[in-house]
């Protein structure tokens, strides 16, 4: 399984997904973490730059973990075959341990306004 964090300054969970260029991607085995690695995406890459149906680089992820999105990129992600999770929880290591361990302190996703690419998601 792998699993991304937001995470755009590296060190926390990040709130505004749509924007965000950064993510931890975690492999996890058995519901052990067996490794991470940050991915980072050009400007062009962000979700909200990129088309809804265009390929991107976080597709095969199975779980999205984040501090908010709004209604549009949650639709995107299901539509991709990504869970996405909003917690309130910071730390990235934190979050994806408290995930595996059925404990991820949920949070409330936030209205963002639509984008005309995610409406049609």
């Amino acid at each position: 399984m792998r699993i991304a964090v937001a995470s755009q300054n590296r060190r926390a969970v990040t709130d505004h997904t749509g924007r965000c260029r950064r993510f931890w991607i975690y492999r996890v085995d058995r519901n052990t973490i067996q490794g991470k690695e940050l991915l980072e995406l050009a400007k062009e890459q962000s979700f909200h730059e990129t088309p809804a149906h265009a390929p991107h680089p976080l597709d095969g992820v199975e779980v999205l973990i984040c501090g908010g999105m709004g209604p549009g990129l949650e639709r995107r992600l299901a539509m991709r075959g990504t869970r996405a999770l909003v917690t309130t929880d910071t730390d990235p290591d934190h979050a994806v341990t408290a995930f595996l361990a059925g404990t991820l302190t949920p949070g409330v996703a936030h209205a963002e306004h639509e984008h005309s690419d995610d409406s049609s998601a």
